[in-house]
């Protein structure tokens, strides 16, 4: 057995984070935590309807591939842990792998210490691949189980019928779940809220959803207007995503500061903001901005969202809802449509060089 898995068996253990807060399993063995003990903790919020808490600042998984190396990866994790923040989010394809990889190098020896999710890509394929996908990602990570496992990228109307369907998505969630390989499941997406709903609307008991947040969205096919009601309402954990709009745009052409930002994502009802980290200085920016946090009052969330209606109008800051860019390409090679050449991830997947409606690298060739 994995002696850094022991919450599984609902063990209590228990660790301080500098000093200010603990981590503990409750009776049910699920991971829940006591209040902090100092002003300047990163907050934890609750995972939706579930006696579990997780830190108000999420790592974002994607950009720890842009790092120089695995050494520089592997001491962005630890300082991310040592630092405060419980909530780890990856997805099997990022980097061909290659953040999984290095993440799973990052944790080891604190895996028992975090929250740990990551995503499969399984758009209109059947529940056997999302299996062996979630395998492999358990290899990347070094783990025997994840804390929440995500179907990733839902963005087509029709997504939510190929996930429920006979021998679809959901029967390798709810077998994975059963098996105790993952703790809880959910969905993520950045294109469509209404996608979003016809997801929940499937029936399928998910424990999370994962969505884009930030003051754009307030005006722009609005996730934050049109979702966010609906998991609140269910109990499910609201994940926010992309608070500085993917890159940063909105930042670099002075709309808003990253302070602003990132402030009115976590002021939001989400457990959790999650935002990319690549480097040490961006991880102590965010996590200064984060310690002691306090959300910001409705007025000034509303001056916020004032300021930047002109620009959100059409879209600008927010690409991912009506672009390309920021496609998921396994999600469109299942559907069928052509792929974004210009894209990074597509780019590295360059070597697949036919459209079998299979990803690439073939998990089915890579088990070891």
């Amino acid at each position: 057995m994995d002696p850094n898995c022991a919450d599984k068996l609902g063990l209590a253990f228990s660790r301080t984070f500098n000093g200010t807060h603990h981590l503990t399993t409750s009776s049910s063995g699920e991971l829940a935590t006591e209040p902090p003990m100092s002003d300047d903790a990163i907050p934890m919020k609750p995972f939706g309807r579930h006696d579990v808490h997780i830190s108000a600042l999420g790592f974002g998984g994607h950009h720890l591939g842009d790092a120089p190396d695995v050494a520089a990866a592997t001491r962005i994790v630890q300082e991310a842990v040592d630092s405060g923040i419980t909530f780890f989010d990856n997805c099997w394809e990022y980097h061909r792998g290659k953040t999984e990889d290095w993440m799973g190098q990052g944790l080891k020896g604190c895996r028992d210490k975090v929250f740990l999710m990551t995503k499969v890509c399984t758009h209109g394929r059947e529940a056997q691949l999302a299996t062996e996908m979630l395998e492999q990602s358990l290899r990347r990570l070094q783990t025997d189980h994840l804390d929440l496992w995500q179907i990733h990228g839902v963005g087509w109307d029709n997504d939510p019928d190929l996930f429920i369907r006979p021998n679809g998505a959901a029967e390798a969630l709810r077998k994975a779940k059963e098996q105790g390989k993952v703790r809880f499941v959910g969905f993520t997406g950045h294109k469509d809220p209404a996608v979003h709903l016809k997801m929940i609307d499937t029936g399928f008991p998910f424990d999370a959803v994962q969505m884009p947040l930030n003051p754009f969205d307030a005006h722009f096919l609005s996730f934050a207007e049109q979702v966010l009601p609906e998991c609140s309402r269910r109990g499910i954990a609201s994940l926010g995503m992309k608070p500085l709009s993917g890159h940063g745009e909105p930042i670099t052409n002075g709309e808003l500061t990253v302070e602003e930002a990132l402030r009115y994502a976590m002021s939001l009802p989400v457990a959790t903001t999650i935002t990319g980290i690549d480097r040490l200085e961006v991880l102590r920016q965010n996590v200064k901005i984060a310690r002691g946090f306090k959300p910001m009052n409705p007025a000034e969330m509303q001056a916020i969202r004032d300021r930047v209606k002109q620009a959100a109008g059409d879209g600008r800051y927010e690409i991912y809802k009506v672009s390309l860019r920021f496609d998921n390409p396994e999600a469109r090679m299942a559907h069928g449509f052509p792929l974004d050449e210009q894209s990074v991830e597509v780019k590295e997947m360059m070597k697949a060089t036919e459209n079998t409606g299979f990803p690439f690298p073939d998990v089915r060739q890579q088990q070891q």
